[in-house]
């Protein structure tokens, strides 16, 4: 997807916008002499983006609208170091609305709907998010906010809640409630809207069928608005993204280089028409791909593949490079085991070991199937891990994201 003349005047408009507020990022554009694009070649050479820069600039220093416009501010969970801050306008709250308004009705969701939001609400954008545009819609908002499972399932079935926002973790935690109480026929919800974090198609097609309910991937980040910038429709062939907001690009995380449409590499967005703290060529570390060609639904918005990961995902063991989707891929192709599993590396005797916890899905010979999966994963990264199979529910179940990988290896 070539940026458009259209797009280049809104990033020069952002630019400007940097540079006359002395913000953190305009002082960066202008160290680097980029004061104007007016090609592509030239936003091609706009530098980058981190998270680090970002950090970098704690406190307010990517505030780009004079204080007395900024009505909110958010922040991501700062669990790696100093938190990052991102300061909105009003008119970015509205647009930020008008995004996730667009990112229901491409579900099919209705301001006939009850949405039920169990995201967290606060210095995170979720909760908030999923409600502004809930409203803009016009639909009943059912604010939950996360936790006390009890009371989201009263409030479900009392209030006849027709869609759920969660993260998947939290949505097979409420259908495995849902199927242990046996109160299926008490829940009225058609639809799911779910982000924040990568899901296999085995944990979908098990809440899919738990809760009988069409399931929507919701994309987005803090410091790019939040949840909302994009979705899948009703032919689940990738999300369309919104790109009279937002210029998404696909680079190789290696060389930050463009790829080709379709081919696989790294999200990198700019924000078109931000106010409080636009972002240029921000690299997000989400790998997916451009998705060419026009969608069977007819909307021209482009797309996205789902996300398949995160180029910081990968984990080095024995020399080897590592991703968890692969081995979830593997585990995907086993039915005798559900989406829950979970890996464990330590470094004992001077080596490393990888251990996966894998939850069954009925009476089989534990050791026998530890042993296969152990085989086709080590035909796919080239080692052999220790395999644990355990019964279902012996792994954590999170109302938040689910950590999957835990490395004791620093600790």
């Amino acid at each position: 997807m070539q940026i458009s003349q259209k797009q280049l005047e809104q990033v020069n408009d952002r630019i400007k916008a940097l540079i006359a507020s002395d913000s953190f990022y305009g002082k960066k554009l202008e160290e680097a002499g980029m004061t104007e694009v007016k090609t592509v070649e030239d936003f091609l050479k706009l530098p980058f983006s981190e998270k680090k820069d970002l950090r970098d600039a704690y406190p307010l220093g990517l505030m780009t609208a004079p204080e007395e416009e900024i009505v909110r501010i958010h922040s991501s969970s700062g669990t790696t170091g100093k938190p990052v801050i991102i300061p909105y306008t009003a008119k970015d709250v509205d647009d930020w609305a008008i995004m996730f308004k667009r990112c229901y009705e491409t579900a099919g969701i209705t301001n006939m709907d009850r949405i039920q939001i169990t995201p967290g609400y606060g210095l995170w954008t979720a909760g908030i998010g999923f409600q502004n545009g809930a409203e803009k819609l016009g639909a009943m908002v059912i604010p939950m906010g996360p936790g006390n499972t009890e009371k989201q399932l009263e409030m479900m079935q009392n209030l006849k809640s027709t869609v759920l926002c969660s993260t998947s973790s939290y949505a097979l935690l409420l259908a495995e409630e849902i199927e242990k109480r046996g109160i299926k026929q008490n829940i009225h919800l058609k639809k799911g809207v779910i982000g924040s974090e990568r899901w296999s198609d085995k944990m979908r097609q098990r809440i899919h069928e738990s809760l009988g309910i069409e399931l929507y991937d919701i994309y987005g980040l803090t410091e790019i608005y939040g949840p909302g910038i994009g979705i899948n429709c009703e032919h689940n062939t990738g999300m369309h993204y919104w790109d009279d907001y937002i210029y998404l690009e696909i680079i190789d995380p290696k060389t930050g280089e463009p790829v080709p449409d379709g081919e696989m590499g790294e999200i990198v967005i700019t924000t078109l028409v931000k106010e409080g703290a636009p972002l240029i060529r921000y690299r997000t570390h989400d790998l997916s791909r451009i998705i060419p060609g026009e969608c069977p639904c007819g909307r021209k918005f482009p797309r996205i593949d789902v996300i398949m990961g995160r180029t910081d995902d990968m984990m080095k063991i024995k020399g080897v490079n590592v991703f968890p989707s692969q081995i979830e891929e593997v585990l995907g192709t086993f039915k005798e085991v559900n989406s829950e599993y979970q890996i464990r590396i330590s470094h004992l005797d001077g080596k490393d070991t990888m251990r996966i916890y894998v939850e069954t899905t009925g009476d089989n010979d534990f050791n026998a199937l530890a042993q296969r999966i152990a085989e086709k994963v080590k035909s796919v990264i080239g080692f052999t891990p220790i395999v644990k199979i355990v019964e279902v529910g012996v792994l954590p179940r999170s109302m938040k994201k689910t950590a999957r990988v835990i490395d004791e290896r620093y600790e």
